[in-house]
């Protein structure tokens, strides 16, 4: 389980100073798929930073069961990212320079992982392991980064945005992939997105607004990627 208590982020300084994240408390079962809605500005993906690590807070704690991350140093918090989160962008974030398998790999090598393949096979992208980024589509790149980001065998997935530069068509295969992976697999999943349809697929919906949740409920039938409207 992650446990968020009381969690406080600033941007700025001085009479600029903002306060980003206001208090914010949360419990994030082991398994779950949550997701969090709210309107630009509302602080939804600086709390998917900082309760990811990618950033630190400024008060309160982050428990991943009873691990504190908001008292490890740099190093504790770069190899705790390593060794058990997984990240999924609106940007790909590839290496150009890198064809399919080899982007997939680099996931694989931080967890000594030898059957990536099978992930790339999964995303349904194995006739086209040698392709660049640049000979892929958004949707195939986007299955090429949720494919490196499962090759870690992280036990919690983090999703900003994952279908926002995407049409409808491809972002509901990407989001059926997504889900059926998870129940392969068995990760946590928490994704940030500005689509409240989405939610319909989710376990639990927390939404936000000027830095606190406003409303978190529990769906007790969740939705089909080709279920949810658009």
């Amino acid at each position: 389980m992650i446990r968020i208590e009381n969690l406080r982020k600033f941007y700025g300084t001085g009479e600029s100073r903002n306060e980003v994240l206001r208090g914010i408390s949360l419990n994030i079962k082991d398994g779950d798929f949550m997701v969090i809605l709210g309107a630009s500005g509302s602080g939804k993906s600086t709390l998917l930073n900082v309760i990811s690590g990618l950033e630190p807070a400024d008060a309160g704690n982050i428990f991943y069961n009873d691990r504190n991350i908001s008292t490890m140093s740099d190093s504790e918090i770069t190899n705790f990212r390593k060794n058990t989160l997984g990240y999924v962008f609106q940007q790909y974030f590839l290496l150009p320079n890198l064809n399919v398998d080899k982007n997939v790999k680099m996931g694989a090598d931080l967890a000594n992982n030898t059957d990536y393949r099978k992930l790339i096979e999964a995303v349904g992208l194995k006739d086209k392991a040698k392709k660049y980024p640049h000979e892929l589509s958004g949707g195939e790149q986007q299955r090429v980064s949720i494919a490196r980001a499962l090759a870690k065998k992280p036990e919690v997935l983090f999703l900003d945005e994952p279908t926002g530069a995407l049409d409808e068509t491809t972002g509901r295969m990407v989001l059926d992939l997504i889900t059926r992976l998870q129940k392969e697999i068995g990760f946590t999943m928490v994704m940030v997105t500005h689509n409240q349809n989405i939610a319909d697929m989710a376990n639990t919906v927390i939404s936000m607004n000027s830095g606190r949740i406003i409303t978190e409920y529990n769906n007790s039938d969740p939705k089909s990627a080709y279920e949810i409207a658009w």
